[in-house]
């Protein structure tokens, strides 16, 4: 695999702190522009971050002195210095969305953690395992932006990895309904516990908009390319409550689901134990070997013990049992900054990169 030059736009925040880490030794791609809001411009990275990075991990030293440019005002110096860039921009949703098109229509590739796009009908969200046959709607959308190699792909919101993932290979047994409850960490927010100090002793039975996102956005990774657009699917329903925790990473997941036809416990562990997906085949740098993993012991999967499992990239699951209500229940786990946001993106990246989408 040739290497290619990548550009981070949002670079100082904390998911574009954690692509920082995730590309320091990546094998594929090399970090050579970065850019963020103009109150960062001209700062070296390591001055625009300051007292803002959250990680225990220090500052690649490679990226400490690098220039940060502005992410609106710069965009043909970033076009001349990158073959594509990961976009993890803290704006407006309009303002997000015209500036990853104007990305796309100087030719170059976006992968984006943002959810502006995500319901662009053209615009592939992808969990690369689950459906990466979306990607070819791309050509589609460069029709639409009149681009030869720009176009914009998305990952999905960070919470459905601990769900979407293990209720994907139920589906061959006709899933009915589902219902979850997920309890997601603080950094799903951007914050750290002394950013956020009013979430110690305390939940917060609310987050904006996510609710509506983990109900919709599986209905279109479920959906099928047709023509120029990404049809959603009309099934299965699913409805979702979402609670913000004292976790500092890794969103937790209680999942209750029915089926047309009941499988048996056994069928279902065989399901999980044994999908895997075109990253696993391609053996993409960034893919667990291990999708999903289950836990026998009855107090697993915790977000402590288990976020880290696969590099931070598996799906970890525990406590399958049947319900009174539904057919079954579960606790699913997914690591949010990493395979739900940054590591999904690089991850879609590599997939692109292996399926020729950046030559």
């Amino acid at each position: 695999m040739k290497e290619y030059k990548v550009g981070v736009i949002g670079a100082t925040g904390m998911v574009g702190q954690r692509f920082m880490l995730l590309l320091e030794n990546h094998p594929w791609f090399k970090v050579t522009a970065l850019a963020a809001s103009s109150r960062s411009a001209g700062k070296t990275y390591r001055e625009a971050v300051g007292d803002k990075w959250a990680f225990e991990r220090a500052i690649p030293e490679k990226y400490t002195e690098m220039t940060v440019l502005d992410a609106e005002a710069d965009v043909d110096t970033i076009a001349s210095l990158v073959d594509f860039v990961f976009c993890a921009v803290n704006m407006d949703k309009a303002k997000i969305r015209a500036l990853e098109e104007t990305y796309a229509k100087k030719e170059i590739p976006v992968v984006s953690n943002n959810s502006a796009h995500r319901f662009t009908p053209d615009v592939p969200m992808v969990i690369p395992e689950i459906n990466p046959q979306h990607i070819e709607i791309i050509s589609a959308q460069r029709k639409r932006l009149g681009t030869q190699r720009g176009f914009i792909a998305v990952k999905s919101n960070c919470s459905l990895q601990s769900y979407v993932p293990l209720l994907h290979p139920l589906k061959k047994f006709g899933i009915k309904q589902a219902a979850v409850c997920t309890y997601q960490a603080i950094s799903g927010a951007g914050k750290t516990f002394a950013t956020m100090p009013e979430i110690l002793d305390n939940i917060i039975p609310y987050i904006g908009g996510e609710e509506e996102k983990s109900e919709q956005e599986p209905l279109k990774i479920w959906g099928e390319v047709s023509g120029d657009t990404i049809v959603s699917a009309t099934a299965p329903v699913i409805t979702a409550q979402c609670l913000r925790v004292p976790v500092s990473d890794g969103h937790t997941a209680a999942v209750f689901v029915s089926f047309e036809t009941k499988p048996t416990k056994e069928e279902i562990f065989s399901a999980w134990a044994t999908f895997s997906g075109e990253p696993q085949a391609l053996k993409l740098p960034s893919a667990p070997n291990q999708f999903l993993r289950y836990f026998e012991e009855d107090n697993r999967p915790q977000a402590k013990l288990d976020r880290m499992e696969g590099n931070g990239m598996s799906v970890t699951v525990g406590r399958l049992r049947e319900d009174v209500v539904f057919d079954y229940k579960f606790v699913g786990l997914s690591h949010n900054t990493l395979r739900g946001a940054a590591g999904g993106a690089v991850l879609l990246a590599e997939l692109l990169a292996a399926k020729g989408y950046f030559d």
